[in-house]
């Protein structure tokens, strides 16, 4: 399988990818995209994203878009390690809780609805950082009564794709100093997570061009 990986270091999204093919210990080729260059939005990348989103993970060909589907794409393709429980209730749960962070959790405050919020409603910085961390406190508080009280990973004893899912997440929050002092579980979960090296090489600080964004 020939992947080649469209990403960016500002892409929170494409930081859960980074880290489910680490875990997977699957090689790839990265196209880089500087979000603050517009590099993205290209009509050559419209061929590949019509939304011109990243990431975007293409195998042999063939384009997959949104990170849900590469990442299970990927556990379907390469299997081990699993990063989903094998019981489907189980599946569905650790599905859920990575469905509450792609989902209702960062799509309000992604780079699009930032930059609509500055040039359309004309939303200085102080604002777009209090309407982040408004959406980030709101998701957090529920996810943090779903996840496990004593535990290292969100759902059993091994990162699962809640975990893949939730870490770039805690990192976005941390851009606008969002107080996580309420989320033990998440801090928890975070800080092991943080140990392993999948999770530690994939941060965007550690990414080629990071300085750039």
């Amino acid at each position: 399988m020939a992947l080649t990986f469209y990403q960016a270091v500002l892409s929170s999204a494409a930081f859960r990818v980074r880290i489910a093919l680490a875990l997977k210990g699957l090689s790839y080729q990265s196209v880089w995209m500087v979000l603050r260059a517009k590099e993205h939005l290209t009509p050559e990348y419209a061929r590949i994203s019509p939304l011109h989103t990243v990431p975007a993970l293409v195998d042999d060909g063939a384009a997959l878009l949104e990170t849900m589907a590469i990442c299970e794409y990927l556990e379907e393709t390469h299997p081990q390690p699993p990063l989903l429980p094998r019981a489907p209730l189980d599946r569905a749960r650790v599905r859920s809780l990575a469905q509450l962070v792609a989902c209702d959790i960062h799509p309000l405050a992604n780079l699009r609805v930032l930059r609509y919020l500055s040039h359309e409603l004309k939303a200085d910085e102080a604002a777009r950082d209090a309407w982040s961390t408004h959406w980030f406190a709101d998701g957090f508080a529920a996810l943090e009564t779903l996840l496990p009280p004593d535990a290292d990973y969100c759902f059993g004893d091994g990162p699962t794709l809640a975990d893949v899912f939730l870490i770039p997440q805690v990192v976005n929050s941390e851009r606008v100093k969002l107080d996580l002092a309420p989320y033990p579980r998440i801090r928890r979960i975070f800080a092991a997570c943080m140990k392993l090296p999948a999770f530690e090489k994939s941060h965007p600080k550690n990414q080629p061009g990071a300085a750039r964004g």
